[in-house]
C-alpha cells in the first residue's frame, strides 16, 4: 500500500506508541489458548478465492490506477458496476485534492451498502487506486505501481464478499450491515526517505490517506456510526503476515481480538499473528478521528518492516496467492456472521 517507516502514527501518538512500539514475539500458547477458549463459530458463507483472485487481476489488467489516468477512471467504474450488479446500493463521493507535487487529483470514494435498512452495520475499508511510484525499486524508481496486493487485492475481497453476501436469502443473511466504503488518492504519499530529491508543498498537512481524510470531514453516509471498522491493506501477497498493530489496539482492542481470534479458530494463525507491531499512518487513522472504531489488517511485520514489494514493481500478479486470499476473506466472512 502507500505505508513507510517514516509514516508512523501522528505526532499526537507518538509519546505513547514509543511506549507500545517494541513488538512481542508471537505466542503459539496464546493462540492455542485464545483459539479454545472462544465460542463456537457461526456457519458462515464459503469465500471463495479464486473470485476474488479474479476481480484482483481485473483491477491490475485496467494498469495502474493512478488519479488523472484513463485507467483510474476505468477502474472506478468498473468497481461501482461490480457492486450494482451485486444489488448493492451505490453512492460516488468525488472531490479533489491537491498532491504533494501541486497535482490536482481528481478522485472519488466509492460506498456500497449491503442491507442498508439494517440498523447495526460494519464497515469493510481498503483503497482502490495505486502508488504513481515505485519509489523503493533499485531499477525503476519513478514507475508506477501495478498495485497488485497495495489496493487491488483489498477492492478484491470485499466485492467478493459482496457477491457472498448478495447471494444469501433472507433467513442466511448475517444479522448486520455491511458498508464497503473504497478510498482514493490514497497512495500519492511524500516519503521523505525514498523521495528527497522531491519536494513536498504540502508542507505539515497529511500528505497521504487523501481519499479518507475527505470522507472523515465528509461522511458518507452522513453521521455514520457502525459498530465498527475494518481496514484491508496489502492482503493478498502470498506469506501475508498481519500483526496486530499499535493505533487498531489503542481504539478497538476489542475488534482486534475478535478478529485474530475468529481467524485463529479457523486456522490461519499464520498469518494473523499473535504479535505486536508500531503504529502507522494509514486511512484507519483517519476513520478513527471521525469516531468510527476501525483496525487495520495489514501485511506489517512486528519489527515494524513491509514486505519487500511494498512500493516496488514487484507489486504484481506474481505475489498474489489465493490461499491469503482465503485467510483474509473467510476470516472477515465469519466475523461478520458472528455479530
Amino acid at each position: 500500500m502507500n505505508l513507510s517507516l517514516s509514516r508512523l502514527a501522528p505526532a499526537s501518538l507518538v509519546a505513547l506508541l514509543l511506549l507500545t512500539a517494541c513488538p512481542a514475539k508471537k505466542d503459539t500458547a496464546e493462540t492455542e489458548n485464545n483459539a479454545a477458549s472462544q465460542p463456537a463459530l457461526p456457519q458462515a458463507p464459503a469465500f471463495n478465492p479464486d473470485s476474488a483472485y479474479a476481480y484482483t487481476a481485473k483491477q491490475v489488467a485496467f494498469g495502474p490506477r493512478v488519479p488523472n489516468t484513463k485507467a483510474h477512471v476505468q477502474t472506478g467504474d468498473w468497481i461501482i458496476g461490480q457492486f450494482k450488479a451485486a444489488g448493492l446500493t451505490v453512492k460516488e463521493q468525488p472531490f479533489e485534492a491537491m498532491a504533494f507535487d501541486g497535482k490536482m487529483l481528481k478522485s472519488r470514494n466509492i460506498i456500497a451498502q449491503y442491507m442498508p435498512q439494517a440498523p447495526r452495520r460494519i464497515a469493510i475499508f481498503t483503497h482502490w487506486d495505486t502508488r504513481p511510484f515505485a519509489d523503493k525499486d533499485k531499477e525503476k524508481k519513478n514507475a508506477p505501481l501495478d498495485g497488485a496486493s497495495d489496493g487491488a487485492s483489498g477492492v478484491g475481497i470485499a466485492l467478493e464478499i459482496a457477491r457472498v453476501l448478495s447471494q444469501q436469502k433472507d433467513a442466511a443473511a448475517p444479522g448486520v450491515g455491511v458498508d464497503f466504503i473504497l478510498f482514493d488518492s490514497e497512495d500519492y504519499g511524500y516519503d521523505g526517505s525514498t523521495q528527497g530529491e522531491k519536494k513536498n508543498l504540502l508542507g505539515q498537512q497529511e500528505s497521504w490517506c487523501l481519499g479518507s481524510q475527505h470522507w472523515a470531514k465528509n461522511m458518507v453516509p452522513a453521521n455514520y456510526k457502525p459498530n465498527y471498522g475494518i481496514l484491508l491493506d496489502m492482503v493478498g501477497a502470498k506469506n501475508g503476515r498481519f500483526s496486530r498493530e499499535d493505533l487498531s489496539r489503542q481504539q478497538a482492542r476489542d475488534v482486534v481480538d475478535k478478529v485474530w481470534n475468529t481467524a485463529a479458530q479457523l486456522g490461519y494463525s499464520d498469518y494473523f499473528l499473535f504479535s505486536d507491531s508500531p503504529g502507522i499512518t494509514d486511512d484507519h487513522v483517519f476513520t478513527n478521528q471521525a469516531g468510527v472504531r476501525t483496525i487495520d489488517i495489514i501485511d506489517f511485520l512486528p519489527s515494524g518492516e513491509f514486505q519487500p514489494y511494498h512500493h516496488t514493481t514487484q507489486d504484481n500478479m506474481s505475489i498474489i496467492d489465493k490461499r491469503t486470499l482465503k485467510a483474509v476473506g473467510q476470516t472477515l466472512l465469519t466475523t461478520i456472521y458472528a455479530e
